[in-house]
């Protein structure tokens, strides 16, 4: 590896002379990484925080029509950035697969039919090169208005009413829920109620057809409850299932933020967990080894979904048309089941 002169701000070429490749490497690099082994790309990232060199994004994009910036795009009310830990897992995933490509992330937040005509408007002209839509609702029209402008565009998780045809980097909802849902009746549990989230998210929708199908004839639909992924939402609906079923004894969470919302209705009612009633969750966000008891859940691998999608969505902006990507999930046990 050569070196440079401290003196000067660092360029392109003083990169490539500290990694000992090509100037042409370190440009695929910056933009993208596509066509480079891991071997030279390990060599130039090494090389981009030794020499303290940064992109020089106004000459960059005079020189491509490009903005290098993606947009973080959450269309969920904004409290649930705060209080969800999945939205801060895959905002810091995302966050850290640019970080060495010198772009930067843009975060949107677009709650209600106002905000997202007005965000529609900032990406159409051209203020980000792509859109990661993290929350996609089957009723909301953003989606489609995006794809129809030829903005592009890659949404965690398989969006509803558009199949295939929109990129996209998911886990397998049902065959999730179905490895819970099999736990719970290995455990000797069989009457088992679930909380799922909205039916117009593909988690909501998903979870709640794996769990249907692995309970079979034992599953009842008058222990099913349908909500927003928040835990005063999943405190509510855990009351009402016990006023429905007192005999209930186990119930599987959509989500760890509903699960906690349960265990408080549970310890309200008197219910102790897992003594009286065992609950699971869904996502592994943190907010489930910390919590009292720590949850039994089921780990979604954020880190790699975000990077999955960071890598996606280049490859459309250049152009590619990548297939859908399913990452697997795994099962966690601790105290709750």
């Amino acid at each position: 590896m050569g070196s440079i002169d401290s003196t000067r701000k660092p360029t392109i070429r003083d990169v490539a002379a500290v990694a000992g490749v090509s100037y042409g490497t370190v440009s695929r690099v910056i933009n993208g990484g596509h066509w480079v082994s891991p071997e030279a790309r390990t060599a130039v990232e090494d090389a981009i925080r030794s020499t303290g060199y940064t992109a020089n994004h106004a000459a960059r994009s005079l020189a491509t029509g490009r903005s290098n910036s993606l947009a973080f795009l959450l269309t969920e009310p904004q409290h649930l950035l705060f209080s969800d830990p999945t939205f801060a897992l895959l905002l810091r995933g995302a966050t850290e697969a640019l970080a060495s490509r010198s772009m930067t992330l843009v975060l949107l937040i677009a709650d209600g039919a106002k905000e997202q005509h007005e965000i529609e408007r900032y990406v159409r002209a051209g203020h980000v090169d792509g859109v990661l839509l993290v929350s996609s609702h089957e009723s909301d029209s953003l989606l489609a208005s995006l794809v129809a402008a030829g903005v592009p565009t890659v949404c965690t998780g398989i969006p509803l009413g558009r199949g295939s045809s929109v990129p996209n980097v998911s886990v397998d909802e049902a065959e999730s829920a179905r490895m819970m849902t099999r736990y719970l009746l290995d455990q000797g549990h069989r009457r088992i109620g679930v909380i799922t989230g909205p039916d117009d998210t593909p988690g909501g929708r998903f979870r709640l057809v794996g769990f249907r199908d692995e309970m079979g004839d034992l599953f009842d639909p008058d222990l099913v409850e349908q909500v927003r992924y928040e835990a005063v939402e999943g405190e509510a609906a855990m009351t009402r299932l016990l006023e429905r079923a007192a005999d209930i004894d186990a119930v599987f969470a959509a989500s760890d933020v509903i699960a906690v919302g349960a265990i408080a209705a549970l310890r309200k009612a008197g219910k102790s967990v897992p003594g009286d009633v065992a609950v699971a969750g869904f996502d592994d966000s943190g907010l489930a080894a910390t919590h009292d008891p720590p949850l039994t859940t089921v780990r979604q691998p954020w880190s790699q979904i975000s990077h999955e999608m960071v890598d996606m969505l280049l490859d459309v902006i250049n152009g590619r048309s990548p297939e859908p990507v399913v990452l697997p999930t795994s099962l966690v046990v601790r105290e709750t089941a």
